[in-house]
Parts: C-alpha cells; sequence; structure tokens
C-alpha cells in the first residue's frame, strides 16, 4: 500500500518523537530530583523573624517552633484510635518533651538520631508539616511532628476555646494541660474540634501539639475563638521569649 520511501520516512520521524518524549522525560524528572534534593521550605514556611508577630486576620497562629519528624513504625492511618494516639504520643522521645520550650536551631537525641528545632513562619493560615519535611528531606510518612509556639497576652482573657483542624491525629495543650484532641484518619477541617472554656493568662501562654501521620499530607491549624466563635486577636505570637 505504501511506498519504501513513505515507509522509511514515518519509522524516521517515530523514533525521533520517542526520543524527544524520553528527553524531556528524563529532564523533568532530573530537575524534580535536583529540587527536593536541594531541600526548600519555600513557599510554605519562611524563617520566623524576631519580634512578636499578630495571628492572621483569621486569628490563626503562624509562628511555630517545629521539630524535624521522628520516625515510627506506622504503615497506614486506619489504627489511629485513642489508645494509640495516647500510648504513642507519651512515649519518652526526648528530655522534657511535654514542658521544652525550645529556641530555634536547638537539638535533641531521638533512637539515636540528632532532630533540630526550627522557628518558622507560615506563609498560608495551617502549617503545611508534610512539605516541612519534604523541605529538610525528612521522612513525611510513618512520623511524628511535634510544634511549639508562645502567646504573649497584655492582659487575661477568659472563656476563649483552642479550636484546632490536624490531618491527621494530634493532641494539643495549653499551659500544660491538654486543651484538645483528634484522633483516626482525617482530613484538615478548620475549627474541626474545639476545646472546653478555657484562660489565656496575661503574660507568656504555652501552645504545644503533636501531629502523627501515616501514609498521605500532613498539615494543622490553630486558632482561638470567643463565646461567639469569632477569632480572638488581642494578643501576639512571641518565639523571642523561649529565652526566658
Amino acid at each position: 500500500f505504501f511506498g519504501k520511501d513513505h515507509i522509511m520516512k514515518t519509522l524516521r520521524n517515530t523514533v525521533v518523537l520517542t526520543l524527544s518524549i524520553v528527553t524531556v522525560m528524563s529532564f523533568n524528572f532530573s530537575s524534580a530530583a535536583s529540587d527536593t534534593a536541594s531541600g526548600s521550605l519555600a513557599p510554605y514556611f519562611k524563617p520566623a523573624t524576631p519580634g512578636p508577630k499578630a495571628p492572621d486576620a483569621d486569628g490563626f497562629l503562624q509562628r511555630w517552633l517545629l521539630l524535624e519528624p521522628i520516625s515510627l513504625p506506622i504503615r497506614s492511618n486506619a489504627g489511629f484510635t485513642e489508645s494509640f494516639v495516647r500510648e504513642t504520643i507519651t512515649a519518652d522521645y526526648f528530655p522534657d518533651q511535654f514542658s521544652v520550650v525550645p529556641k530555634d536551631g536547638d537539638m535533641v537525641t531521638v533512637n539515636d538520631e540528632e532532630l533540630k528545632w526550627h522557628a518558622l513562619d507560615t506563609t498560608t493560615f495551617n502549617a503545611k508539616v508534610f512539605r516541612f519535611a519534604t523541605g529538610l528531606n525528612k521522612p513525611e510518612y510513618g512520623v511524628m511532628f511535634w510544634a511549639v509556639t508562645i502567646i504573649d497576652c497584655p492582659e487575661e482573657i477568659k472563656n476563649v476555646r483552642m479550636a484546632v483542624g490536624s490531618n491527621s491525629a494530634s493532641v494539643w495543650w495549653l499551659n500544660g494541660e491538654e486543651a484538645v484532641h483528634l484522633f483516626g484518619d482525617r482530613r484538615m477541617v478548620m475549627d474541626d474540634r474545639v476545646s472546653k472554656r478555657i484562660t489565656l493568662k496575661k503574660g507568656r501562654n504555652i501552645v504545644r501539639g503533636c501531629v502523627i501521620n501515616g501514609p498521605g499530607l500532613s498539615d494543622f491549624c490553630v486558632r482561638f475563638i470567643d463565646e461567639e466563635y469569632q477569632p480572638v486577636k488581642s494578643y501576639t505570637i512571641n518565639l523571642d521569649m523561649a529565652a526566658e
């Protein structure tokens, strides 16, 4: 049906097209691998600046001390029951894990691995800890993230509630007292769980959280709301107070 010249031309075009596709795919793969290897927290995080920072317009806390992820023997989110989460979180990983107020660059040793605390500002209302892990070339699946921040209140604020969302399970404390817990495999939804009425005392208040992630993405968001479920914003976040 077709002449020899036509067949040879078709074969040459097919070979050229195939080589072009392979070249483009190889270039894209190499670029992606290079980007991952280089490690970058942008655009999701940036280094925390000195001094106080206000919550965002909706009251979300966007300044955190994040510990590099702790690897756990987890392969699924299916077993994130209350008993499993509490047992996992309360295991002894590093000294004073429920009371330490770290500084940027502080190190802890967990299972013979040195992990660093990072003082960071989030560029969105939520802290994308999955991106925090990948940006540092750290494990992002089957891990635990610890987060600490410091709220500085000019006056006592009564009858507020801590409102949290997380992917996946998490537990949150205010000044050493458990305020909110979220169990099970869940997506992050703002104000997914809300604490009972609590008081932000005048001066320094410590917010501490622990998020457990199996396979999949992981992030969290935290804010305080009043009796009408409106954001409370009459305070600042000030990691400089960690040195006190």
